[in-house]
């Protein structure tokens, strides 16, 4: 049974795929966005975005967060349907494609750790990563159907070449062999992590990762905020900042507590210039956050 859902699976999001390059990058992401933006609100998980609006932007009224809401899911539906187009977008300031304000900022080889956020279509900073020389890894949670996770692979590897690393003990390890070699990670750090350190987000208690900052401090190579904008279509500007300024408490561990905060500041710093590009649907906050909230949507 096992077997006959994962083809299924596997032939739905092949089918998905082939029918987005049959449309092309910018009717793939305008059909991905108008569906999710028009399906999106009505399902359950939802609640959990509108919970994170209410406590990120409690100056705002309903209506407001209703429309942030909608843009998340556009955003999202766009992110899904651009997956088989992203690999091959060229540079470019005007059509599909992307462009970037501070390549300066980035270093042309070697070690450096690229922390951006599940914000406009993540996967863009990859080519943007080859186009700066850097040989950039990252983490990858595969997904539980193995027929999709080799389409997944499949996809990617027509784009260049990044060495991904399966989240845990192992790919950790991995992770460090390929620094080690002077290679470069790229990071999503918005995400809850248990095993984090506790820090602010929008003025709430939340777990955070300090992957980045303790990389950075271990290799002592720039840890670099990288912001991903939407402009449009299969249209990225992507904004690299200038590496965080290095702390120097004398304690390792309050160190990397400094560099994790100032790199949490910038996302939260992007997440309120552009809120409507974020994945909201994420419990970004301890679970009690979302307990009254998800009680009083089912009734109980």
């Amino acid at each position: 049974m096992k077997q006959l859902k994962w083809r299924l699976e596997a032939a739905l999001v092949r089918g998905l795929f082939a029918f987005s390059r049959f449309l092309g990058p910018l009717r793939a992401s305008n059909l991905g966005g108008a569906v999710a933006r028009k399906l999106g609100p009505a399902i359950p998980v939802s609640r959990i975005a509108r919970r994170n609006l209410e406590a990120a932007f409690p100056q705002h009224d309903a209506a407001w967060r209703e429309q942030i809401l909608r843009e998340c899911w556009d955003n999202l539906g766009r992110t899904m349907m651009e997956l088989p187009h992203v690999a091959r977008l060229p540079q470019s300031a005007t059509g599909p494609g992307w462009n970037v304000l501070g390549l300066e900022n980035l270093p042309s080889s070697g070690r450096a750790i690229l922390a951006s956020a599940h914000m406009a279509n993540w996967e863009i900073l990859v080519p943007v990563a080859a186009h700066a020389g850097l040989h950039l890894g990252g983490f990858y949670r595969a997904p539980d159907n193995p027929l999709v996770d080799t389409l997944l692979r499949d996809m990617r590897d027509a784009g260049p070449e990044q060495p991904l690393f399966p989240k845990g003990a192992a790919g950790a390890r991995l992770a460090l062999k390929h620094m080690m070699k002077g290679g470069a990670l790229g990071l999503l750090a918005d995400q809850k992590l248990n095993e984090g350190l506790e820090l602010t987000f929008f003025g709430h208690p939340a777990m955070t990762t300090s992957a980045p900052a303790e990389l950075a401090l271990r290799f002592e190579c720039p840890l670099i905020p990288v912001q991903i904008q939407r402009l449009g279509p299969c249209r990225f500007h992507i904004v690299v900042e200038k590496p965080l300024p290095w702390p120097d408490s004398g304690d390792r561990h309050q160190d990397a507590r400094l560099l994790t905060a100032a790199l949490n500041a910038r996302i939260e710093a992007w997440l309120r210039e552009r809120p409507g590009e974020w994945l909201w649907l994420h419990r970004r906050l301890p679970k009690q956050f979302y307990r009254g909230s998800m009680e009083k949507a089912s009734g109980t």
